[in-house]
């Protein structure tokens, strides 16, 4: 098997003397000597492996359903047509998989805490059945915030753009390590989290509220602050999507985005958020589905390109963690090859686990094809297989037992400390970025309020919507409210339903959710601001909303309408505490995108 130099993170921190095996802790860099050990340790489990199974170990596939073995006759059904079993306990036998991803919503693998333990349990029985014994790393993206799967039962934290706005190293950190002790007491022990991607880019479809902001040194502090916090707590971070999907008006999920940033402007823009983070000890980074020319003439997807992976990614910055793909079912990266040959790609490119194939069994066949074929040597699936087994024995997974209990379960995931703190730092992100006459905090006899507006359903529960839950949050704070749901596109109707609504009214709290120029929800808010009645605007999710509002006597940015940010603008709003957060994202002026309506850094407080 080939050997490779050790990599320069290693070598600079050879001075930290610590053995990450015995320690469980992730991030902590063992000396070179450990190194050797612990290597020389699971090489010897590699040589007892077969190809197939070290196949395996590279693939992290969906599935369908709450249980491991038992799951309900619809998803054994949706698994079969597929994959081609009946459970993820038969997808591991079949296939020797290493690792696999929990999802919300359509794959139904969440429901609450103890079922998590339970289907972790499972799947981790079925790991440990195979010929060759090894623990599941077992991944989810729960970056908090907009994109997060774990809701009813878990802490919500804020995202990162909220964690942007907050400015706050401990208060980053802190989420880290609150959300990676609970993903680690379930038995998750890879986040694909944090986002590294500087959003200079309003537009961008995908990224958006989910990067820390636009200014490249503050939000790689931001994210080594969060990969401290999750590998502090035993999780495997990920800084993702290498070589930065910050500067795109393109989803990857759908198409192939082009970043058209010279090698200058990603050495300055896109680059320094993922040293930062491989200088904070990252044990994984994910990779983008788009090309950049600066770095790849021959514009082959990020993903499979070896000259940006291999010669960017590892000579150049140092990285010799693991590499997982981008969901490989997106459109992005099969635009130009088969889904037998995606894999064997992003393999000769570099990468070391393949998350989420469109197939599994043409995948994996894909891959042992070009092994038998001496396309891809046994040497190079040695490579990932060591990296891949070197995160899982950071975490405990090859030095105690993998399972988890069910009384840790429910002393430690949802605990009210984590609670406590999640509410305290969303408080210090909320942002003022308007306040006429002094508009806010609302006067003592400003007590019967409206809330009105947009009003997505939250991320992991379709059942709550931001604006009855807004109006709850004020009604614990002694207001008497009354709300009405407008939706992001409202018509003529509820336009005039909300302005009724508005009369006898001592102040409408207004929420706008990705507002547009031609956005209706600025003939609502135009229609309220005609009334008599004070107005306060709340941009749920992107800060951009203010440019296509006009002249709002007061309006603040919450970054996401989770639970704990709203009841923090709720706070906001009624002065219970002050306001604190700052733009971590310049707005520009809708009539003239070369002129800043608020600068970078922006945020007024009740002092102001």
């Amino acid at each position: 098997m080939q050997d490779r130099n050790l990599s320069r993170r290693t070598v600079l921190a050879s001075a930290t003397v610590a053995a990450a095996s015995a320690t469980g802790v992730v991030g902590v860099t063992a000396t070179p000597a450990v190194a050797h050990k612990r290597d020389n340790r699971l090489k010897k489990i590699i040589s007892k492996m077969s190809i197939e199974a070290k196949i395996g170990q590279l693939f992290v596939p969906y599935f369908y359903g709450t249980s491991a073995t038992s799951p309900s006759q619809f998803d054994q059904d949706r698994n079969l047509r597929e994959l081609g079993v009946r459970t993820v306990a038969e997808l591991i036998a079949k296939y020797h998989i290493g690792g696999v991803i929990y999802f919300s919503g359509w794959a139904n693998n969440i429901q609450d805490p103890r079922q998590i333990a339970d289907l972790t349990n499972g799947v981790q029985r079925a790991s440990l059945a195979l010929p060759t014994p090894i623990p599941s790393l077992i991944s989810i993206d729960q970056e908090h915030g907009v994109n997060v799967r774990i809701g009813s039962g878990a802490t919500q934290l804020p995202g990162a753009m909220a964690l942007g706005a907050g400015r706050s190293l401990s208060d980053a950190r802190t989420a880290g390590r609150i959300s990676g002790t609970e993903l680690a007491t379930l038995g998750i022990h890879q986040n694909f989290a944090p986002v590294a991607d500087v959003n200079v880019n309003p537009a961008n479809p995908i990224i958006n509220v989910r990067s820390f902001g636009a200014d490249a040194r503050e939000v790689g502090r931001m994210v080594a602050a969060q990969v401290t916090g999750y590998q502090q707590a035993g999780v495997v971070a990920c800084a993702k999507h290498f070589p930065g999907h910050g500067d795109t008006g393109q989803d990857s999920h759908t198409e192939l985005p082009v970043i058209t940033h010279t090698r200058e402007e990603w050495d300055r823009i896109d680059a320094p958020p993922f040293k930062a983070a491989i200088a904070a000890g990252v044990d994984s980074i994910m990779t983008a589905h788009l090309q950049v020319p600066a770095l790849d003439p021959s514009n082959e997807p990020a993903t499979l390109s070896p000259t940006i992976l291999q010669g960017v990614l590892r000579d150049e910055l140092g990285f010799d963690g693991v590499i997982v793909t981008d969901a490989l079912n997106m459109r992005g990266v099969r635009t130009k090859y088969g889904d037998d040959r995606v894999p064997v790609l992003a393999l000769k490119a570099g990468v070391d686990q393949l998350l989420f194939p469109p197939d599994i069994d043409v995948a994996y066949n894909g891959v042992l094809a070009a092994v038998r074929s001496g396309e891809i040597t046994e040497d190079r699936l040695d490579e990932s297989v060591l990296r891949i087994l070197r995160v899982k024995d950071k975490v405990g997974l090859l030095s105690g037992s993998p399972y988890v209990s069910p009384k840790e379960v429910d002393r430690v995931v949802g605990a009210r400390r984590h609670q406590l703190a999640a509410a305290r730092i969303a408080e210090r992100t909320t942002t003022l970025l308007v306040n006429e006459d002094e508009a806010l905090p609302l006067r003592r006899r400003q007590k019967k309020l409206l809330v009105v507006g947009a009003s997505p359903a939250f991320p992991t529960d379709d059942t709550r919507t931001t604006v009855p839950e807004l109006a709850k949050a004020f009604d614990e704070l002694g207001y008497s409210t009354t709300h009405l749901a407008t939706g992001r596109a409202p018509d003529a109707a509820k336009i005039d339903e909300a302005v009724a609504a508005a009369r006898g009214r001592d102040a409408v709290v207004v929420t706008t959710d990705n507002v547009s120029a031609t956005s209706a929800q600025r003939t609502l808010v135009s229609r309220l601001l005609a009334t008599s009645v004070p107005v306060v605007h709340l941009a749920v999710r992107n800060p951009y909303d203010i440019a296509h509002l006009g002249d709002v006597p007061a309006s603040l940015v919450s970054y996401c309408w989770t639970e704990v940010e709203l009841r923090a603008a709720a706070r906001v709003i009624a002065g219970r505490v002050e306001p604190r957060g700052k733009l971590p994202v310049p707005i520009q002026r809708a009539d003239d995108p070369t002129t800043a309506l608020f600068r970078s850094g922006h945020g007024l407080s009740y002092d102001d």
